[in-house]
């Protein structure tokens, strides 16, 4: 039987916002996914060595939570510790600490090989906000808390709207591929920039808590940050591509303002010059500090001879 491929994830719309109920969109993205699987030669693989031992690590995290009887995703521990003393490993190309989802693809291909009464379409008993609840609990192992949205994603594969805790739903988006019917001949384009190194999430996301003790940032978060996050992810959904890149014009210029800490030191420069010039709107992708970083563009390719000492991957042309 052909293993299961759980993709990443990621977030276009709603970093930190989502914290304080404001509206995020998320897609999947296949071109980096993982599955579970047993390798013939596990011991001349490091990595894969090294997957067995976190899995590991974390089937005592489950088998802990089922001691307690806490355990919301009635996972098959006989099975998965088996499996584990066989060699079984986590295979994936997403980076670590890239804001993509490793560790939700992870959970999500737990959950769809061990779970024993596991929600899904094919049987037509989802439920969005119960599955949310159980990805939440899987995944705190990894980040100590967590939404539970990234391995929601990754195990549905479908673009999510998120519009409070409990309302969050699937959504149709512009096809990746016909963006350029709708408007223009294609030059634009929506794209992930490889930072060069992992993010540090606690340190980002400390710095957004303290901010957000003062009443006069939360005021502006709600007036501007959430106003513009809002503005985008309609035009997105509507293939309204001029107002797209007006509105992440504004926020991005936003964070550029009142994120910075946010982003990497080596891209303060390009982020001011893209918005001094208009050639190209960057933003964070997830919590920032590192990673990768999104950038919205008229013009992919002068944008890309512009970032050429960075590695770019387009996710949709406009």
């Amino acid at each position: 039987m052909k293993p299961s491929l759980f993709p990443a994830k990621v977030l276009l719309f709603g970093e930190y916002g989502i914290i304080e109920n404001s509206s995020g969109l998320s897609i999947p993205h296949s071109f980096y996914q993982g599955t579970l699987k047993f390798h013939s030669n596990l011991s001349f693989k490091k990595e894969f060595l090294h997957s067995n031992s976190q899995l590991e690590k974390y089937y005592k995290f489950l088998f802990f939570l089922e001691q307690k009887k806490k355990n919301l995703a009635k996972i098959d521990l006989k099975n998965l510790y088996e499996d584990i003393q066989k060699g079984i490993s986590f295979h994936s190309n997403i980076p670590q600490g890239y804001g993509i989802g490793s560790s939700g693809a992870l959970v999500a291909a737990i959950y769809e090989k061990y779970a024993k009464n596991k929600l899904c379409l094919k049987k037509r008993n989802i439920n969005i906000i119960t599955l949310k609840k159980i990805f939440s609990q899987m995944e705190s192992f990894f980040h100590g808390k967590s939404s539970g949205i990234d391995p929601l994603i990754c195990y549905l594969n479908l673009p999510l709207l998120i519009r409070s805790e409990t309302d969050i739903y699937s959504i149709g988006i512009p096809d990746k591929n016909n963006f350029q019917e709708k408007k223009g001949k294609g030059r634009g384009a929506i794209f992930l920039i490889d930072s060069g190194f992992p993010r540090k999430t606690y340190s980002m996301i400390e710095f957004f808590f303290v901010k957000l003790k003062h009443d006069s940032f939360k005021k502006i978060l709600k007036e501007e940050f959430m106003k513009y996050n809002e503005k985008c992810i309609e035009a997105f959904l509507k293939g309204d591509f001029n107002n797209l890149l007006k509105n992440v014009k504004l926020l991005s210029t936003w964070v550029f303002h009142h994120f910075r800490p946010m982003i990497p030191k080596n891209f303060w420069k390009i982020w001011e010059e893209g918005l001094l010039t208009n050639l190209h709107y960057l933003k964070l992708c997830g919590s920032g500090g590192g990673g990768f970083i999104l950038g919205f563009t008229p013009n992919y390719e002068i944008s890309r001879e512009k970032l050429k000492e960075y590695a770019t991957e387009v996710l949709f042309r406009f």
